[in-house]
């Protein structure tokens, strides 16, 4: 997509297209948000499958593989989506929440909250239809919607108190500083020191809000990025455990197993029966 920003519709007809058609795991230079109003996502992200129906709010960040099937349900489908390249809203709320967490897709609760989000979009797309769109104008809207997608994923998890406020602002910085370095042999103790706190503190914070161990997070993100270059690379097992910081092709075997109960060479098989 060449565009900073586009506004279009999926309808029954272009579902009904979109599932006929080729779709295997995929990756784009793109954000993407979808908002279902009606009808049913398929969504294949982090290598696992979930089917949902609308409404629903979906968000797929640039450089993510996945797959999305826009479905009929009662023989209806009517969803937005929004795609815009990741300069036109440096940060968005849902960055970190979609790439690193196992919710890329939320389950809204219909009502006005949920309208008014629908509402936004129109007015979004209506901007754009104007012979020369003010982008400043959109660029607001979209923060707007953004700020109205965070108030419902609230009103599905309980209310935050300062303290959790706070260790999600470190949860954030240290995501960041993952997706920078996670391809380095480097451990806890080096998160930590970027972050200015002890490996005991940050290991604490990491499982009260994701449940995981800082290296459980580490060895999460590299895992992905290795089933991600194990379905679409000719790379060999060596040069992809290299390539995440296992110097050893045996230590990069075991660990993948460990997590995930196959061995490298049994997940890419698996991945191309899949795909074929």
């Amino acid at each position: 997509m060449d565009q900073l920003f586009k506004i279009f519709k999926v309808d029954e007809a272009e579902a009904t297209k979109i599932s006929a058609s080729p779709n295997e795991p995929h990756q784009h230079n793109f954000e993407e948000l979808i908002i279902g109003i009606e009808g049913q996502l398929e969504h294949f992200i982090d290598f696992k499958n979930i089917t949902l129906d609308a409404p629903l709010v979906s968000f797929v960040t640039k450089g993510k593989v996945h797959r999305i099937v826009p479905k009929l349900k009662n023989g209806k489908c009517d969803m937005w989506v929004l795609r815009f390249q990741s300069e036109f809203i440096p940060e968005t709320t849902f960055q970190l929440y979609a790439s690193y967490h196992d919710h890329a897709t939320l389950k809204i609760q219909p009502g006005d909250c949920f309208n008014r989000l629908v509402t936004l979009c129109e007015i979004i797309h209506g901007a754009m239809q104007q012979e020369n769109p003010d982008l400043g104008v959109v660029k607001h809207l979209l923060s707007a919607l953004f700020i109205m997608i965070e108030s419902e994923k609230n009103k599905i998890t309980p209310n935050h108190t300062s303290l959790e406020i706070s260790q999600n602002t470190t949860i954030q910085s240290f995501l960041k500083i993952l997706e920078e370095n996670y391809q380095r042999p480097v451990g806890v103790e080096f998160y930590a020191e970027k972050l200015f706190m002890s490996a005991r503190n940050l290991n604490l914070i990491c499982k009260n809000i994701l449940h995981q161990t800082v290296s459980e997070i580490i060895e999460t993100r590299k895992l992905i990025e290795a089933k991600n270059q194990l379905t679409h690379s000719n790379k060999n097992i060596s040069e992809i455990g290299f390539d995440l910081g296992y110097n050893e092709k045996a230590y990069f075997t075991n660990v993948f197993k460990r997590r995930t109960g196959q061995t490298p060479s049994e997940f890419r098989e698996e991945m191309k029966k899949l795909l074929s």
